[in-house]
């Protein structure tokens, strides 16, 4: 499904980018306990039950996106190549925007806003949560906010071999930025400060920056390669 390497790659990207999933998501992410009024286990429950909404909703992206992918690039491996030239230089804008340093990417977000325009009413209907199924409903719909983050890592996600790779990618991005999400949902304004530290948002920009270049040394192996067996076959 997904190798190991993959999956702490994509582990990675969602824990030092999480400082800007904060951000994106962070307060509907406290705002799902509230309208829970009984036992605090019930308000944890709606918390992962909107986190698992989200992580799937990831998944769900992945796989559906990575299967047009997949099919279209069987039969062209140039456009695999491009893809992984994309998602690296996807990879490095976002590292360069979670740093502040350049704030281009937000122009990226604007693809998903038709969509959202349409999920976005669905959600209100869902607040203020009042059970666990509710919260589920609203992850699912709300890991559909568009993100420059999300979009980068799906534009790496897609360059994968197969359909459940890239679904893999996607489901092991949402987990990695679980710390930072759950400490949003429970402990809300204590870790709005850490991840909204400047300090804290350069280290997360450049590790993904870090990210992002080293995604680039697959795609130009492959066109030395390329190159290469070009030639082998041109002399033969």
């Amino acid at each position: 499904m997904i190798s190991y390497a993959d999956a702490a790659a994509a582990l990675t990207i969602g824990l030092m980018g999480s400082s800007h999933c904060a951000a994106m998501c962070g307060g509907i992410a406290g705002a799902v306990s509230l309208g829970i009024d009984e036992q605090r286990q019930n308000r944890v429950l709606a918390i992962a039950a909107f986190h698992l909404g989200r992580i799937l909703s990831y998944a769900l992206i992945g796989l559906a996106l990575g299967s047009v992918v997949v099919y279209a690039a069987a039969g062209f491996k140039p456009l695999s190549i491009a893809l992984r030239i994309i998602a690296a230089g996807l990879l490095i804008s976002m590292g360069l925007y979670i740093a502040g340093w350049w704030r281009g990417l937000t122009m990226l977000e604007r693809v998903g806003v038709p969509l959202w325009s349409r999920l976005q009413p669905l959600t209100k209907r869902l607040l203020p949560v009042r059970s666990a199924a509710g919260a589920l409903l609203l992850g699912g719909l709300w890991g559909w906010l568009p993100c420059g983050l999300v979009y980068s890592t799906l534009s790496w996600a897609v360059s994968a071999d197969s359909t459940l790779g890239a679904a893999g990618r996607m489901l092991f991005f949402g987990i990695g930025t679980l710390p930072a999400m759950l400490t949003m949902s429970l402990a809300a304004e204590t870790s709005r400060r850490l991840l909204q530290k400047q300090s804290t948002r350069r280290v997360a920009g450049i590790l993904l920056i870090g990210f992002g270049l080293w995604t680039l040394v697959t795609p130009i192996q492959q066109l030395s390669g390329g190159h290469d067996m070009s030639g082998h076959q041109h002399r033969h």
